[in-house]
């Protein structure tokens, strides 16, 4: 059953999983895009008057969504299929755009903000596992790997959005088009990767392990000819049979085990969502404009740069989805939490010197550019390991039987993990100071290396079929 990977089946299987990475396209969009119009939604011009806390509410209500459509998207998958799911996923994001846009007043606003949370929950879920599933061993944590470097262009994507929009109209608060706030036109225009995606699904085949979990073995055997070459299909059908077991879909019940109440995967699965949360990587960059207006550039550079930065990540992304398969996710995971734990550990430092005003931040001497040297690298390293290789290890971890509901748990924490470090940090900021909390980071990250060198498998070149679950 070897695979073959001559020049066609390559194309063949790339165009396939760059389809199948649209979700990711849209999760990036829609995390970001609430960032350039989160002042013009809470003020008294254009927006809903809000208050702090109803301001934090307007950006977390759709990590509330997240965690709810990552934990039903297993089940979900299982008893409908991939494809179904991120289809349904796409007109979440259709609903959210255009009710978001045009909502009157804060709490429809909130709903329609967490009904795309949802589909970014859907997407962040069903995207790494459907491209594991179709992908031939050789070339898995490659492909994997699309849904990272989609989610960055999908972020990319909103900074330049907002800002041309912003630009055009003069700000998020002025009228753009039909008098309409240009914070609305920011929110409406995810509609065009939501319908983009919707498209997409249409076109893309199921996944031929869920086809076999559901009795259709033939048409997986026929797929996995057409899509990756496999010479003897039925032989191949045959093993993933034995791997999914009966086929009635799996259960959360089905995650059990001997290791504190749950299969060791599972755990294992969970540790890799949260630790590439921990690291603080969503608020690192939360001081990177003042920073650089410590060195002497305006607001506006300060933005200008915050869009260059998103651009150079791609290069280490890029760089990671050439190297994860020649080196293993180990050696590329514990590289990464190495880099961070020294640069956040630098950064720590900084912020130590630092003093933090209504203004912003401000450091002199070296300690600006050594300090926002030490984040940006930090950034880059993360972008360049675990933020594409976490998505990589949770796709492919799991054995054929449980992977869509351990997938969905692992990315349920992830999210969690990302709420948790989002709305504790301006209180741990107040309470313990910016120092102290980045050096709690720190801890984390080092903490991320001792697991990663003691604790995670190495599943680069292992066949799904032979993942095991203790």
């Amino acid at each position: 059953m070897t695979e073959v990977l001559d020049p066609s089946v390559r194309r063949r299987i790339i165009l396939v999983c760059l389809a199948g990475a649209t979700g990711g396209l849209l999760f990036g969009y829609d995390t970001s895009v609430i960032n350039g119009a989160v002042d013009s939604i809470a003020g008294t011009k254009s927006g809903f008057g809000l208050n702090s806390f109803m301001s934090g509410i307007s950006v977390s209500a759709a990590l509330l969504g997240c965690v709810i459509g990552a934990w039903f998207a297993g089940k979900l998958a299982d008893r409908f299929g991939r494809v179904k799911i991120m289809l349904l996923a796409a007109l979440l994001f259709v609903v959210s755009s255009i009710g978001s846009a045009f909502a009157p007043e804060i709490w429809s606003f909130l709903l329609f903000r967490i009904i795309g949370g949802i589909g970014v929950g859907f997407a962040s879920v069903v995207g790494p596992a459907y491209i594991a599933e179709v992908s031939p061993t050789k070339m898995r944590g490659f492909l994997t790997s699309f849904q990272q470097f989609a989610v960055g262009i999908g972020m990319l994507a909103s900074v330049i959005v907002n800002n041309v929009l912003a630009k055009s109209s003069g700000g998020a608060d002025q009228a753009l088009w039909f008098s309409v706030p240009t914070w609305r036109w920011m929110l409406l225009m995810m509609l065009v990767p939501a319908l983009i995606m919707l498209v997409v699904c249409f076109k893309l085949p199921e996944s031929p392990r869920y086809l076999v979990m559901k009795g259709r073995d033939q048409e997986a055997a026929d797929l996995l000819r057409q899509l990756n070459g496999t010479r003897d299909p039925q032989a191949k059908v045959a093993q993933i049979r034995l791997s999914v077991g009966s086929e009635t879909s799996p259960r959360l019940s089905d995650l059990r085990g001997r290791t504190c109440g749950l299969k060791k995967v599972v755990w294992i699965a969970i540790a890799v969502a949260l630790f590439q949360q921990f690291n603080g990587v969503n608020i690192i960059l939360y001081y990177d404009s003042s920073l650089w207006r410590s060195l002497g550039f305006s607001e506006q550079q300060a933005l200008n740069i915050s869009v260059i930065r998103a651009v150079v990540a791609f290069i280490p992304m890029i760089i990671s989805m050439a190297l994860i398969d020649r080196i293993g996710r180990k050696k590329l995971l514990a590289f990464g939490s190495a880099g961070m734990t020294i640069f956040l550990l630098l950064a720590t430092f900084g912020f130590y010197h630092a003093q933090v005003t209504a203004a912003g931040l401000s450091l002199k001497g070296m300690w600006a550019p050594l300090t926002l040297v030490a984040v940006y690298l930090f950034y880059f390293t993360f972008c360049g390991t675990w933020g594409p290789a976490m998505w990589v290890v949770i796709g492919e971890i799991f054995p054929n039987n449980i992977r869509a509901m351990g997938v969905a748990v692992a990315t349920a924490f992830n999210w969690i993990g990302n709420f948790l470090v989002s709305t504790s940090f301006p209180w741990l900021r107040d309470g313990i100071g910016t120092g102290n909390v980045y050096l709690l980071y720190t801890v984390f990250a080092a903490l991320s290396l001792l697991f990663v060198l003691k604790v995670l498998p190495e599943t680069n070149g292992v066949e799904l079929e032979d993942m095991r679950a203790e």
